[in-house]
């Protein structure tokens, strides 16, 4: 197990800043010098870790969905990958990606008085029918939208604050954690993977892999992302973590799972979830609050059912163990 570097605090797991580029080479340069790493095309075990949506927006509590509990989170996950920096081949983060004029976003729906939902406004077709919320374009393939997702028993559209807007600070790696990839590609020769989800205005992309909708109106408005499939299964042990538990992080493992039950159910067995490393959204503040949206719960639920299918739960100490 590496020591921390010497760049590296506890309390930079909530730290905004710009990320410190020359003192992170000036690590990665005396951890090669000091021959502690070795390049990751020389691994026998392929290890890769896929951080789902490590994103200022989700994980500063300044961020407009701050998930409580994502600092926390993020300094675990920091100390493991720090201190296991050498037996890590691959670093892949997803980032979360949108515009201003989203399906999910308050300036998509007007109410009858023309003001727009407010944030966390679960939208039912039956909402759009009966003109309680009307979209402000692409009327048709809005109501498809919501019947479809409704259809598929996970979701209903729920209206979320501006969030992860590109070019915008929330946008961003957490800063501490861009450090860490940083260290990682220089110290041992391996670009990180960044896989960007989530900029089609029609659909919801809460998995990394596929959005949640893949057709309107006969047209396609997304697909399943083999290639980044492919690239997460080349590897003997993939450790999954990120925000949020119940979302972002549950769709992209249930298409995984999807996908290996259509493929080869021996590789659920390469998946490691850091239950530590993750945190549900909040269920809103509804009385009586409707299961589709106990967030917490469908979390828990899901890695239930994660489990049975055969993917690892961890801890991220039981992680620290196994790689040690």
């Amino acid at each position: 197990m590496l020591t921390m570097p010497r760049f590296y605090s506890p309390a930079d797991a909530g730290a905004l800043r710009v990320e410190r580029v020359g003192e992170v080479a000036a690590a990665a340069r005396e951890l090669k010098k000091s021959g502690r790493v070795r390049p990751a095309s020389d691994d026998r075990e392929r290890i890769a870790v896929f951080g789902i949506d490590v994103q200022v927006g989700f994980c500063h509590p300044e961020g407009s969905l701050f998930v409580p509990g994502a600092v926390e989170d993020t300094r675990r996950v920091l100390e493991l990958l720090h201190g296991q920096l050498d037996r890590i081949t691959t670093m892949v983060f997803s980032l979360d990606t949108h515009h201003v004029h989203q399906i999910f976003h308050p300036s998509f729906w007007r109410d009858a008085n023309g003001e727009p939902p407010a944030p966390f406004t679960p939208v039912t077709s039956a909402d759009v029918k009966s003109g309680k919320w009307t979209p402000v374009r692409d009327a048709a393939a809005c109501l498809e939208y919501v019947e479809r997702l409704e259809k598929t028993g996970k979701y209903v559209l729920t209206i979320w604050p501006y969030h992860a807007l590109l070019g915008g600070v929330s946008h961003a790696l957490v800063p501490a954690v861009m450090e860490l990839a940083m260290l990682h590609a220089l110290a041992r020769d391996r670009d990180t993977v960044f896989e960007t989800k989530g900029t089609h205005a029609l659909t919801e992309n809460y998995s990394v892999l596929s959005p949640e909708v893949t057709e309107l109106g006969g047209k396609r408005v997304g697909e399943f992302n083999d290639a980044l499939f492919d690239t997460l299964m080349k590897h003997d042990r993939v450790y999954v973590f990120g925000q949020a538990k119940s979302h972002c992080v549950l769709s992209t493992l249930f298409d995984m799972r999807d996908r290996i039950e259509r493929t080869d159910r021996a590789l659920a067995k390469k998946v490691f979830i850091l239950e530590d490393a993750m945190s549900p959204v909040p269920a809103p503040p509804i009385d009586p609050l409707p299961p589709t949206l106990d967030f917490p719960r469908i979390a828990e639920r899901g890695l239930d059912e994660l489990r049975v299918f055969g993917m690892n739960v961890v801890t991220t100490k039981d992680a620290a163990a196994r790689m040690g």
